[in-house]
């Protein structure tokens, strides 16, 4: 299962008793739709909570307002909490992550910029070095 949204907070890396680190974030998925008969847009947003067991190194580059897209399974949790009332939620176990921008719109990565003329004399180069 593939998911596509924003962090809503920056994330924590938790630990469990046997020395296993989780990464735990949630996701804002935002979706849009029209009635039947109307033609008012309604909007609707979702929130995921996700556990990501792989590498906690990732965590600093979860913060709030990055989008991120995810790959994993959906999990079932559930509990009797302390008044003896049972309770369940869900978990998206990520296996993958992209980062796709910082919050802001802004890029992870930053490009070197290159004069126009420059970069098309590199073009001209490469394309006389085909072999076809």
């Amino acid at each position: 299962m593939e998911i596509i949204g924003r962090v809503t907070a920056d994330a924590t890396v938790s630990e469990t008793k046997a020395g296993k680190k989780v990464v735990n974030f949630s996701i804002a998925i935002n979706d849009t739709y029209k009635t039947k008969g109307s033609d008012e847009v309604q909007k609707i947003t979702t929130y995921v909570n996700c556990a990501y067991w792989i590498n906690p190194g990732i965590a600093p580059y979860l913060t709030k307002g990055s989008l991120v897209e995810c790959n994993g399974r959906v999990g079932a949790n559930a509990w009797t909490n302390k008044e003896g009332e049972v309770k369940a939620s869900l978990t998206f176990h990520v296996n993958s992550i992209k980062l796709h921008g910082k919050p802001n719109g802004g890029s992870n990565t930053t490009a070197p910029v290159v004069p126009m003329s420059t970069a098309s004399a590199a073009l001209s180069e490469v394309a006389e070095d085909l072999p076809f």
